[in-house]
């Protein structure tokens, strides 16, 4: 027996040494391709147990017992997997290893700069939702009301539209789904700043580009707000709203199946009773009044592709008298009677072998019936000697179509490429009746076609660039353009990033010095941009700075005793510094951002004697938004402050010969506080679909005196301020909705 248990005890031994003298130490260091050790990787011999995991400073070792020829295996989350082949032998194998990138939408770099996006694709530059656009106190419910509380817009109350780094609201276009809205505002009124058509909450997707935009759009010189329409509805619901300005409703019915839906709302607004209450300063005949309707459709015409239709119908009127300017005791005359139809029909779909093609149709069609008299104190209407230009009639009726179609193929990661066309045609129409019913018609038909191409290179997830090309024909001109972009953006660190814009843009001369007895060609900017952003843990922080080049902007002059286009000759540029902070991290239920804009702008255009800064551009411009939640009331208080630097105001007189200034200065500062509440209890049993929002809204609570500029009589002798139109507004309404607790969205919002 003991022979035995000694025997034995060899041979275990040698078994044993047998097995030591063949095991294979394998080590070695994971790394990046920046040389940074990577911790977490998964290190392995194939088809084997023999494998380890690197510590925190990216070393591993392992005993192999594998024999021979191996494949060595590595790999890590957001990397490319490595594959090695080896020899394992007997003694130490070391190995290091470089792990590359891979690409992926969840840690790739933003290309950002001059943008910003609130969407469901890109995380990292998020701003402003639909729910954030309602609540943000000034906006008063208007898209564009929320987008001026962000660095780059400016705050001008005395028309509709966006001012955009120094350019024109004619220089900032808007897309639906891709394709061109034209009259995305209420047809203009003197000195009253009009609104947006559409609701915030049948959009999805909000990019609000202040410059160096994608090549896919064209025809504006300084901004691009581009909208994403919503898909199918999680569930059907109604919802009614009541207020002291109107009443409106909606249904939306998504099929058993969920693979269809459709919907339709109708609005009714009247501001006489909102009027009679707060004093305005207009003398109102015709207090406005508007009517509005939509309907909608969205079917899945396979598990990729969806088929989107919207369409929208308004009608309004108004009148009002002032006191004349230009003769005193008696009254000027306003009123304006518009209707407009918008369709917008987008088709998107998947395609094999890694190919997507989107296409679009939008179509609008606008009516305006303006009238302009005086009128003596007792109403009646006057024709007075040497102001006879004072009454008319103008009708105007504008057609416009817009389709495109892209088309995209993506590549290795996240790169793609994508082209497409684009066909924009439009036929505008006026009669123009003057005092003694003589008139005068015109007729401006355009067509603009245009191909563009684009790439997004994904280097890594580190370094990204996009770069594109756009050419354009205008009929009307006869004239091509080719507009080059480029993007470039680089990942410093987690959720921090620097971008570059390069790009030059295009825009026909406005339609209103169209057609031209002179030969006319394309206005033309070109953007610079520089940004730094960091957006991590529900903050976000930019700093961006441009400089913006104009050539080629219209010059008027006087032809036959009206003004008219004469040039191309005018010039330009603008340059500034912007900031944004927002931050919904430090204090619970608590959200604000901080806003501000430094620009420095002149330009030579229109009847301007020289380069000056322009009426409606302010060499400062800030906003601080505020949101508090209270979960135990259910209530959001939101408050907002926006500051505006005065701007400059001019009386450019024509002498004969040249233009020349009558009189020029700088309106005071601009300051505007609002605030709301928003009460939003659940309606009916505890676990029920439906809510309702209590909103008490009032603009410029400490009654501010805001002033927009002047006006001047007609022989410049006379000149008057440019206020609103009563210095606070206050709304109050209920909003109904069953089926769908949106409430929640407001909270997830805020927290």
């Amino acid at each position: 027996m003991r022979k035995f248990k000694t025997f034995s005890a060899v041979v275990i031994s040698i078994i044993l040494f047998q097995a030591v003298s063949a095991q294979v130490m394998v080590k070695g260091i994971v790394k990046d391709n920046k040389g940074n050790p990577i911790a977490g990787a998964s290190i392995s011999i194939k088809d084997s147990y023999d494998g380890a995991t690197s510590d925190s400073l990216g070393r591993y070792s392992f005993k192999a017992f594998e024999k021979g020829p191996q494949l060595l295996v590595v790999s890590n989350i957001g990397y490319k997997s490595f594959e090695q082949q080896v020899k394992l032998e007997s003694g130490v194998l070391t190995i290091d290893v470089v792990l590359k990138q891979e690409v992926t939408e969840l840690t790739a770099v933003v290309l950002s700069a001059g943008t910003f996006e609130a969407s469901d694709r890109k995380r990292a530059a998020a701003v402003l939702d639909p729910i954030d656009i309602v609540t943000t106190a000034s906006a008063n419910g208007d898209i564009t009301g929320a987008l001026k509380t962000l660095p780059g817009a400016q705050q001008v109350g005395e028309s509709e539209g966006l001012f955009v780094r120094g350019g024109t609201a004619a220089e900032t276009k808007t897309f639906i789904d891709g394709t061109l809205v034209n009259n995305f505002f209420f047809s203009s009124v003197p000195n009253i700043a009009q609104f947006g058509r559409f609701s915030p909450f049948i959009f999805k997707g909000t990019v609000f580009s202040t410059g160096g935009y994608s090549a896919l759009y064209g025809q504006a010189l300084s901004s691009a707000l581009i909208l994403e329409s919503i898909d199918l509805p999680d569930q059907s619901s109604a919802n009614l709203g009541i207020s002291v300005l109107g009443i409106n409703g909606g249904y939306q019915h998504l099929s058993k199946n969920k693979q269809s839906s459709f919907g339709a709302s109708y609005s009714y607004t009247d501001l006489s009773l909102a009027f009679a209450v707060i004093k305005q300063r207009q003398d109102y005949s015709k207090v406005p009044a508007y009517h509005g309707a939509d309907a909608n459709f969205r079917i899945k015409t396979s598990k990729t592709g969806m088929l989107k239709y919207y369409g929208y119908f308004s009608s309004n009127r108004l009148a009002f008298t002032t006191n004349s300017i230009d003769s005193l005791g008696y009254l000027d005359k306003f009123s304006i009677q518009n209707s407009n139809v918008f369709h917008n029909l987008s088709w998107k779909e998947n395609l094999p072998k890694r190919w997507k093609i989107f296409s679009g149709i939008s179509y609008t069609n606008n009516k305006d019936d303006i009238n302009s008299n005086m009128q003596d104190n007792n109403k009646n209407d006057v024709v007075l000697n040497g102001l006879e230009f004072k009454e008319f009639n103008v009708d105007t009726k504008g057609t416009y179509f817009n389709v495109k179609t892209v088309l995209e193929k993506k590549l290795k990661g996240l790169s793609a490429i994508r082209f497409g066309g684009e066909y924009n045609f439009s036929y505008d129409r006026l009669i123009y009746t003057a005092y003694n019913n003589q008139q005068y018609p015109n007729a401006v038909k355009e067509h603009i076609k245009a191909a563009f191409a684009e790439s997004d290179i994904y280097a890594t997830n580190d370094l990204a660039i996009k770069a594109g090309l756009r050419f354009e024909h205008s009929a009307i001109l006869d004239k091509i353009n080719i507009a080059p972009r480029l993007s470039l953006a680089y990942k410093l660190g987690k959720g921090t990033q620097a971008s570059l814009a390069y790009g030059i843009f295009y825009q026909n001369p406005e339609r209103r010095y169209l057609p031209s007895p002179n030969a006319l060609t394309f206005m033309k900017a070109t953007h610079y941009i520089a940004q730094f952003q960091r957006s991590i843990n529900q903050q976000t922080l930019r700093v961006e700075v441009f400089y913006k080049k104009y050539d080629n902007l219209v010059k008027t002059g006087i032809t036959n005793f009206t003004e008219s286009a004469i040039n191309n000759n005018g010039f330009g540029d603008a340059s500034g510094f912007e900031f944004f902070w927002r931050d919904k991290k430090t204090i619970k239920n608590f959200d604000y951002w901080v806003s501000y804009s430094y620009l420095d702008t002149k330009r030579d255009f229109l009847n301007f004697p020289f380069a000056i800064t322009p009426n409606f551009a302010a060499k400062h411009t800030a906003s601080l938004v505020t949101k508090k939640f209270v979960q135990q009331l259910k209530m959001n208080l939101n408050a907002s402050y926006n500051y505006s630097s005065g701007r400059p105001y001019y009386n450019i007189g024509f002498d004969g010969t040249n233009y020349k200034f009558n009189d020029r200065g700088t309106i005071p500062d601009y300051h505007n506080v609002s605030f709301a509440i928003n009460y939003l209890p659940k309606i009916g049993k505890k676990d029920a679909k439906s809510f309702a929002v209590y909103v008490l809204q009032v603009s410029n609570i400490f009654n501010i005196k805001q002033t927009f500029g002047y006006q001047y009589s007609y022989n410049g002798y006379r000149k008057e301020a440019i206020v609103p139109t009563s210095r606070m507004f206050v709304y109050i309404g209920a909003f109904l909705s069953f089926g769908v607790d949106r409430s929640d969205e407001v909270i997830n919002n805020s927290l």
